[in-house]
């Protein structure tokens, strides 16, 4: 990871507002501000089309909103990219590339040696259910396993936060449960800074400190909800009365927003 540059929170976004360009214009985000402190996991859920991969492309540098700004680590993300670790909904696996090439490119862009990255990829492959698909082309890999692989692509990188826009949308159920505990268990080790997009209320529950709730389109952050659930947090939590509270306020956001 990379030394923070500030002692702002690792992630703040004030009044973002972004239109997409066409005929007609489209409004994606209206005035929306969160902030994610440092190592801390804050969720975003909202329904489809409200925003929530805008913000994180702002906050990726890869859009310029049309009013507001966005910072990590209390450097502006306007005009500059790869100040977090970003993974996007498609894989953009190269097919060009095998299974270790592919892991270590962010890391090699960021300026890991690519003997280093290789080394840090090769502790994680049984982890991420890789492990001897090292030398395997994009092609001859499984949807589940081509999102792992770009999820490992993106934890290689040498960043302190990380944006994630629904990394496990692809995976079977079973595989998308333990990757869920895993993320949270690699998370309380190593500190990172996580904002994720999620449309699933129960995945946002079990990995978050806070979940952030957003209007339909154009979207604004319409909630605030801090997850008060112990950790390590499991699946079978789902049923429990403090689970079931937490996830009738989100519902409860959603419907009103």
């Amino acid at each position: 990871m990379s030394e923070p540059l500030s002692a702002e929170p690792a992630v703040r976004l004030e009044h973002v507002r972004h239109i997409f360009a066409g005929d007609p214009p489209v409004e994606a985000v209206a005035d929306a501000s969160l902030e994610v402190d440092t190592g801390s996991f804050v969720s975003l859920l909202g329904p489809s089309g409200c925003g929530k991969s805008t913000l994180l492309r702002v906050l990726a540098g890869l859009v310029e909103p049309i009013e507001g700004s966005a910072t990590i680590e209390g450097a502006s993300t306007i005009g500059q990219f790869g100040l977090a670790a970003h993974m996007p909904q498609r894989d953009l696996l190269l097919p060009w590339r095998r299974v270790e090439a592919n892991a270590i490119l962010g890391a090699e862009i960021a300026g890991v040696s690519g003997d280093e990255a290789r080394r840090q990829a090769a502790a994680l492959y049984e982890r991420f259910g890789l492990e001897g698909f090292e030398r395997s082309w994009p092609s001859q890999l499984s949807g589940g396993m081509r999102q792992r692989l770009a999820l490992l692509r993106t934890f290689l990188m040498p960043r302190n936060t990380l944006l994630l826009d629904e990394p496990f949308g692809a995976l079977d159920a079973m595989t998308r449960r333990k990757m869920q505990e895993w993320l949270e268990g690699v998370w309380a080790r190593d500190g990172r800074t996580v904002l994720l997009v999620t449309h699933d209320i129960d995945e946002a529950l079990l990995l978050s400190d806070v979940v952030y709730v957003m209007s339909p389109r154009p979207g604004r952050i319409t909630a605030r909800i801090e997850v008060t659930l112990d950790r390590p947090r499991h699946t079978a939590e789902v049923t429990t009365p403090e689970f079931v509270a937490l996830k009738a306020s989100v519902l409860g956001a959603l419907a009103v927003s």
